[in-house]
């Protein structure tokens, strides 16, 4: 009787989760997706804070100066330099200041100046309606992946997944920036070309194919221990029909396994048109006998789907990330190791 009940309790969970989940992938269905406006020269960007706290003041300024140099205008939010533990303030303080920034009428974009962790824990304390009613371009990667799949989802906000305030701002990124969020151009997001002088072929920026071939969608994705951190929320959209971009930092590859294992299990692998794997940077190999490589980890859960899946995309925790816009629709050619969009990430 005891194993009775205990199976009969153990079948009401799962149907009430799987009817959660339903739920989240039916609201979102019904969403209107949200493309934010262009921006131009002299416009105003709001700088936030949601996650880790700056270290020095120097930081702010670097990435002030470099918004700047772009031809923007810079409002800092309220609580960029407060500090709660190793937060930029209280999980209210930042969320507010991410309000706030939706609310500004001169705001026109609304850039992370850091990632680090805490985005999870601000998710409650935003105002999605606010969001819907001013969308807005929302850019940064890392912990800001939770930020970008959470508008997704709420609100059906396109969002941009790139370099954060404190990262190092080129030429090339600039000129990215400039190409898809001002010009409105439907780039081809690709590695660069670099063979050295004298090298018989290239050895740096080397895209790897899992599986050819190609297939479009709409882009979703981001920093791949975030993602599964929010697995089984009703923060993450249905990924039915998408294009998955994932990449990671720091992490031993036993857990890169287990990551996309939580993923696996909650069923959003399956759910895919197509994968590209960017850049796991400093992810540490198994030492002694029976490691595995990141490739076999990737082959194990990405093969089986039989979708185009390929590995070494510039995109991560790298000096030249490639901007990519969640929610775009988008081709991907696996063979070339290439993500096209099929439409303009702005209006």
């Amino acid at each position: 009787m005891h194993k009775r009940h205990f199976l009969i309790s153990t079948l009401l969970l799962i149907t009430s989760c799987l009817s959660s989940i339903s739920a989240v992938a039916a609201e979102h269905n019904n969403l209107k997706r949200l493309i934010p406006s262009a921006l131009k020269a002299g416009d105003t960007i709001a700088l936030v804070a949601p996650a880790g706290a700056l270290d020095e003041q120097i930081e702010l300024d670097i990435a002030v100066e470099s918004f700047e140099a772009m031809g923007f205008k810079v409002k800092v939010g309220k609580h960029v330099l407060s500090r709660d533990g190793y937060f930029a303030g209280t999980d209210q303080q930042r969320a507010a200041d991410i309000n706030q920034a939706f609310a500004d009428p001169v705001v026109k974009g609304i850039f992370a100046i850091r990632g680090g962790w805490g985005c999870n824990r601000i998710l409650p304390y935003i105002d999605f309606d606010q969001v819907k009613a001013h969308p807005k371009i929302v850019f940064g990667y890392s912990d800001i992946t939770s930020l970008l799949n959470a508008f997704y989802t709420k609100a059906g906000l396109v969002g941009f997944h790139g370099p954060v305030g404190v990262s190092y701002w080129g030429k090339d990124q600039a000129q990215q920036l400039n190409d898809m969020l001002i010009q409105k151009q439907k780039v081809v997001i690709k590695n660069p070309d670099d063979k050295d002088a004298d090298a018989l072929t290239q050895r740096k920026h080397r895209i790897q194919t899992l599986r050819g071939g190609s297939a479009s969608g709409k882009l979703i994705g981001g920093n791949l221990t975030v993602l599964s951190s929010m697995a089984g929320s009703d923060y993450l959209a249905d990924w039915s029909g998408h294009i998955l971009f994932l990449e990671d930092v720091g992490e031993s590859l036993y857990r890169i396994d287990r990551y996309l294992s939580t993923l696996q299990m909650a069923g959003k692998l399956q759910q895919l048109n197509g994968i590209a794997f960017g850049q796991c940077t400093k992810c540490k190999s198994e030492k002694g006998y029976g490691g595995f490589t990141l490739r076999q980890i990737l082959e194990h859960y990405f093969l089986p789907l039989n979708i185009p899946v390929f590995m070494g995309g510039q995109f991560g925790h790298v000096k030249d990330n490639n901007i990519l816009p969640v929610g775009i629709n988008v081709k991907i050619d696996a063979d070339k190791g290439q993500l096209i969009l099929l439409e303009s990430a702005v209006d």
